[in-house]
């Protein structure tokens, strides 16, 4: 696999290593951005940068972002002014940082809602937040888990007019937000709860359950283990009618369950990551065409999150998640990796919009 890879994880101590894994990846000119929810107690900082000048097969110390103030919950001094556990973040055109926050720290032990779920938007040509967002409680459920998001641009450079979409994983919903008419509203469907019979997970020989909603969102400028597409037009037009049917279609069925997903948006390709095979894998919804891009048994284990760059690049971040979900992690063996895949073709770009997940 012709690759670029990071190897982020020797700064960390084993108490925090042991704790702390990675489930969103940003990139832009000269920083990558990680994020590290606070899954378990322990996680030094929830979001953190590195140079995008590392060196490959490095391991580059990660830094606090925007500064160690915001990450007061590692000590137990908690604001919710501060970021609290950070799942997933985008950067928009206008080169601002949007943040999800759950607001919820020990997701996989004891569930711990600290502070009302939001979105924090930095300018990151200061580093300094332009725009909080907290959501309103009728677009939550008790057990609320607000993990990934998309940016709609509908117009680019006006950034505040762009719809934010945003899965909920342990109470299964979609939450729309209007950045224009700062609104927000739920949406729920059949499609976004779990399927019993694809929440047990083998990766490398080691299984366990998980039974999450919608976790991996994709949009693109075209059109468990079952992709379905939802046309963003529905999404965007405002708060849902009573009893109103949501027209979701089922376009494509993957071979074993995967988190990542990301659009090119030269030829609409979908890009995902079959955890069972180790691989990442392409679909193009125009020409049903599918690709196999890589296979690694050893540095694809569980794929959190793919992302696909302007130059073509499809970026990764590999986890290794079943070690980290088990508690098998060993401090001797790498654990953590970001991975880039260099771009292979062009093609021209397609015309409807279409949100996947």
């Amino acid at each position: 696999m012709a690759s670029e890879i990071l190897q982020v994880q020797s700064q960390l101590k084993f108490n925090e290593l042991e704790n702390t894994v990675f489930t969103g990846l940003e990139i832009t000119d000269d920083r990558l951005f990680l994020a590290t929810p606070r899954l378990r107690a322990g996680v030094p900082a929830t979001l953190s940068t590195i140079s995008r000048n590392t060196p490959p097969e490095s391991s580059p110390v990660l830094r606090a972002f925007p500064d160690w103030s915001m990450h007061g919950a590692v000590t137990g001094n908690v604001t919710c002014t501060g970021l609290i556990s950070v799942y997933r973040i985008r950067v928009d055109s206008c080169n601002r940082l949007w943040v999800l926050d759950s607001g919820v720290t020990s997701s996989l032990d004891d569930f711990t809602r600290v502070c009302q779920p939001k979105l924090v938007v930095f300018d990151l040509n200061t580093d300094q937040i332009v725009r909080t967002v907290i959501f309103p409680r009728d677009v939550l459920r008790p057990a609320s888990l607000l993990t990934n998001l998309i940016i709609d641009e509908h117009v680019q450079g006006r950034c505040d007019s762009a719809f934010i979409y945003i899965s909920d994983t342990a109470a299964p919903g979609l939450v729309v937000y209007d950045g224009l008419k700062d609104q927000a509203w739920r949406l729920i469907h059949p499609t976004f709860f779990p399927d019993p019979d694809f929440s047990d997970y083998n990766v490398d020989g080691e299984s366990f359950t998980l039974m999450d909603g919608v976790v991996g969102l994709a949009h693109s400028p075209n059109l468990a283990t079952l992709l379905y597409s939802i046309p963003t037009s529905t999404l965007t037009k405002g708060p849902p009618v009573e009893f109103e049917e949501l027209p979701i279609t089922l376009v494509g069925k993957k071979s074993s369950q995967g988190l990542g997903l990301t659009i090119s948006q030269i030829d609409d390709t979908l890009y995902f990551s079959p955890l069972a095979e180790t691989s990442i894998a392409s679909w193009n919804p125009i020409t049903s065409q599918q690709n196999l891009l890589a296979y690694d048994p050893e540095r694809l284990q569980f794929p959190a999150e793919l992302r696909w760059t302007n130059d073509g690049s499809i970026w990764l971040l590999s986890t290794r998640f079943q070690k980290f979900f088990k508690r098998t992690i060993s401090p001797h063996e790498i654990n953590l990796r970001i991975i880039r895949i260099p771009p292979r073709s062009n093609i021209l770009r397609g015309v409807n919009n279409h949100l996947y997940y």
